[in-house]
């Protein structure tokens, strides 16, 4: 992970809430600001670090995910450029540590603004802190969509949309059973299972790390009406 400072880069203009800032506190992000380069597969957060900046996601995504003390993995949400991490905005504002490890899934470039200027602009700068609320508001509602469809909805429903989303209009997707699993909150068996009996249906095509989308129209099918 590499830091450089920002110099005359306008990234507040690449979000939308920053970008409708005054020009006083723009210029304080700015100043104040650093850029992180991140390569692919690191660990950019984890259980027991405190945070101590504000990122702000300018190329790349970042995969927030919990583990429990079993080693049982699940994906809460990714992170894409233009967004920040509620997860730290959470532990900024509590002063508590991370509970949960984001990981870059591609290399990253992300704005760094420091805890004190954070907080200095959370407290004084209306405008910034509606911002910081919005972004905060908008994921926990993804949260709890999150929980609802582990919680409620039937897995073959789920692991049919989670395939389609992650084809991204292709007919491959390249990923593993395990990987799968985590995506879903699930055992890998249970995926392996429900796999198998898609490949059964004739809907899709297994072969080592890779799952090929044979008849979409039916994997949407389901994914929306559950049947």
């Amino acid at each position: 992970m590499t830091l450089q400072q920002v110099g005359e880069e306008q990234w507040v203009e690449r979000f939308p809430g920053l970008s409708r800032l005054d020009p006083e506190t723009k210029k304080l992000l700015l100043d104040r600001s650093a850029v992180l380069d991140v390569p692919g597969g690191t660990v950019i957060f984890g259980p027991g670090n405190s945070p101590e900046n504000m990122l702000f996601l300018l190329d790349g995504t970042v995969r927030v995910q919990q583990v429990s003390d079993t080693g049982h993995e699940i994906v809460l949400y990714r992170i894409q450029a233009g967004q920040s991490c509620v997860l730290t905005t959470a532990c900024l504002l509590a002063y508590e540590d991370y509970s949960a490890e984001g990981i870059a899934e591609t290399d990253v470039r992300a704005a760094a603004v420091p805890r004190a200027v954070f907080d200095d602009l959370v407290a004084r700068s209306e405008p910034f802190r509606s911002f910081v609320f919005a972004a905060f508001s908008r994921r926990i509602t993804d949260l709890f969509r999150m929980i609802d469809e582990v919680a409620f909805q039937r897995l073959d429903v789920r692991l049919a949309d989670k395939l389609v989303t992650l084809s991204n209009g292709s007919d491959t997707i390249a990923i593993t059973h395990q990987k799968l699993s985590v995506e879903l909150g699930t055992a890998r068996e249970v995926i392996s299972r429900q796999l198998q009996e898609f490949q059964r249906r004739g809907w899709i095509e297994q072969s080592r790390g890779k799952v090929t989308l044979t008849d979409r129209a039916k994997l949407e099918k389901l994914a929306t009406h559950g049947s």
